[in-house]
């Protein structure tokens, strides 16, 4: 069972869904870790492939994260890199039982990696003083595209070094 809240799967041909993500991942590389989240939503609800829902999801959850670091809620950053590592080894699993497909552009194994460095890293802050996670506290609000909406801010964002990407080589 598919953890986190409930989505109907609404069907979306291939073509949409790939525009969809490649959106989401143009956000993501910019550093616009709400868009990001939003554009990669309905790609992850238009497929009912079992790679390609827990790699997107992955995703989703990964750019939540940052959502959750540009609003200083270091508690929120673990629970989405918890979740994210989560389904992105589902999705690692699954395309490794598989014929090759909806994620053989990205490098799983290497992602992991990441997260679980970004996990170590936001493991050691939340353990740390109450505001030991959280930089500088003059930093501009964060734009709408990164943060969503502005109401949600705790304070200043969260000292957690941006994940890119990585792809595999063609």
């Amino acid at each position: 069972m598919e953890r986190g809240r409930a989505k109907a799967h609404r069907p979306l041909s291939q073509e949409v869904r790939a525009a969809a993500v490649e959106r989401g991942l143009a956000a993501y590389g910019r550093g616009a870790w709400y868009l990001a989240h939003e554009e990669l939503e309905p790609a992850w609800m238009g497929t009912d492939d079992p790679s390609e829902r827990a790699l997107l999801s992955g995703l989703i959850k990964l750019a939540a994260a940052y959502v959750h670091a540009a609003r200083g809620n270091p508690l929120g950053v673990r629970t989405n890199l918890r979740g994210a590592r989560e389904r992105l080894a589902t999705a690692a699993a699954t395309d490794a039982a598989g014929p090759a497909g909806s994620t053989e552009w990205i490098d799983l194994p290497t992602l992991l990696v990441g997260v679980d460095d970004r996990l170590a890293r936001i493991e050691g802050l939340c353990a740390g003083p109450p505001d030991a996670a959280l930089g500088d506290a003059g930093a501009a609000v964060p734009s709408h595209e990164v943060a969503g909406p502005v109401g949600r801010f705790r304070g200043a964002p969260v000292a957690i070094p941006c994940l890119p990407l990585p792809r595999r080589p063609a």
